[in-house]
C-alpha cells in the first residue's frame, strides 16, 4: 500500500493533468502555433479579403453606429452576437441582418468557457441559437467564445454542434478604459494584410462604460486602412 503522501502527490499529478488538458487550447488567441495545432483559424482561408469583425453586442447605440459607419463605407462586416443580449435588443440584432452583415455566436452569456462544464455550454449554445434564430431569422455556423479562450472540452462540442471556430489574426484592444481611437485604430491597422481578421466590439456591456465610442470613432481610419489595401470586406462566414 503506498503512503499516504504519495497518495496525495498521485492525487494531485491527476489532478493538474486533467486542468491541462481541459484548458490546453486557451491560449490560441495570442500563441499562433497553438491555435494552429487545435485547428482554430485566426485569419481566412484565402489571400483575399479582410474581415472586420464586432464582439458583444447588440447594443441600440454601439451597433447602430457602427452600422451607419459601415454603412457609409458599404462595408460588410461580421457580428458575433450574445444571446441575453439579443433577446433586450431583438430589433438592433434584426437590423444587423436587414443591413446585409453576418452574425455569429457568441454564446448565450459572456463567461469564461474554462469555468463553464460541457454540459452547461451545451445548453449556453442552444439558447444563444434559439435567441439569434428567434430575432432574425438567421442561423450562425460560425463561433467565437468570450474572451477568445476556448476549452478542449468546449472547443470539441462546438464542432460536435457543426459551429465553426474562428479567433481573429488583428486587433483593436478597444474594451479597456484607457482605450483611445487613435491607438485603436493604430493597433487594428498595424501590418494588415489580405486574409486578416479584425476584432473590435460595438457594445460595452462586458468592458468599460461607453467603450463602444471609441471603437467608433477608430472604424473610419480602420476602414480606410483596409481601403487603400485595396482589399474587399468579406463575411467571415462566406469565407471560413
Amino acid at each position: 500500500m503506498r503512503p499516504r503522501a504519495d497518495r496525495r502527490s498521485v492525487a494531485v499529478a491527476g489532478a493538474l493533468g486533467a486542468t491541462a488538458a481541459w484548458c490546453w487550447p486557451a491560449a490560441a488567441p495570442v500563441v499562433p502555433w497553438l491555435a494552429r495545432l487545435a485547428r482554430v483559424p485566426r485569419a481566412l482561408p484565402h489571400a483575399r479579403g479582410i474581415a472586420l469583425t464586432f464582439d458583444d453586442g447588440p447594443h441600440p447605440a454601439g451597433t447602430a453606429a457602427v452600422l451607419e459607419l459601415l454603412a457609409a463605407a458599404r462595408a460588410t462586416a461580421t457580428f458575433f452576437l450574445v444571446g441575453e443580449q439579443v433577446e433586450r435588443f431583438g430589433d438592433v440584432a434584426a437590423s444587423i441582418v436587414a443591413a446585409g452583415h453576418e452574425i455569429g455566436l457568441h454564446g448565450y452569456r459572456h463567461r469564461l468557457l474554462l469555468r463553464v462544464p460541457n454540459r452547461v455550454l451545451a445548453d449556453d449554445l442552444a439558447r444563444g441559437l434559439d435567441a439569434i434564430g428567434t430575432a432574425t431569422g438567421r442561423l450562425p455556423d460560425v463561433y467565437r467564445p468570450p474572451y477568445g479562450v476556448f476549452s478542449a472540452g468546449g472547443l470539441a462540442l462546438v464542432r460536435e454542434l457543426g459551429l465553426r471556430p474562428l479567433l481573429w489574426s488583428r486587433w483593436g484592444r478597444d474594451w479597456g478604459r484607457r482605450a483611445r481611437p487613435e491607438a485603436i485604430a493604430r493597433r487594428a491597422s498595424a501590418g494588415l494584410g489580405a486574409g486578416d481578421v479584425v476584432l473590435l466590439h460595438d457594445a460595452d456591456h462586458y468592458s468599460a462604460p461607453a467603450s463602444w465610442r471609441r471603437t467608433a470613432a477608430a472604424l473610419p481610419s480602420i476602414i480606410d486602412a483596409v481601403v487603400a489595401l485595396g482589399e474587399p470586406f468579406v463575411a467571415v462566414s462566406h469565407s471560413t
